[in-house]
């Protein structure tokens, strides 16, 4: 009885999330997925940072060093900043050895690169 009362609160709760918190979702499982042993690796490939209606021009990510992702999504003409989305949620899960700033065409795919190391999960490489 349970799981049919909660299944549906997941997915609602799903629909209320932003581009960084989507992005924070998949780096969490990716560091739930990748091996617990040094030097194990894993390559996550985030398709699009939105869903229909939102952030549907160019867009620009910053995965920084100290914990947050923050997403400045422009208009289809790329002439201005429409939203910006941000969250550290993801620092539970992995540190970041530096900033990255990647600056992405409309529905370009993001791909971050998960590496173990002295028992952590790290991003050692965003493109």
């Amino acid at each position: 009885m349970r799981k049919f009362i909660l299944m549906p609160l997941l997915l609602l709760a799903g629909c209320f999330t932003d581009a960084a918190t989507r992005i924070a979702y998949d780096i969490e499982a990716g560091a739930q997925r990748i091996a617990q042993v040094d030097g194990a690796r894993l390559s996550l490939a985030h398709r699009t940072p939105s869903r229909s209606g939102e952030c549907e021009g160019n867009y620009t990510v910053q995965l920084d060093q100290v914990g947050a992702i923050i997403i400045w999504c422009r208009d289809k003409q790329d002439r201005q900043v429409v939203s910006s989305h941000s969250t550290s949620y993801h620092r539970r899960f992995v540190d970041t050895l530096r900033t990255f700033i990647l600056e992405k065409k409309a529905g370009e795919t993001l791909f971050i690169e998960l590496e173990r190391r002295d028992g952590r999960t790290l991003i050692t490489e965003a493109k």
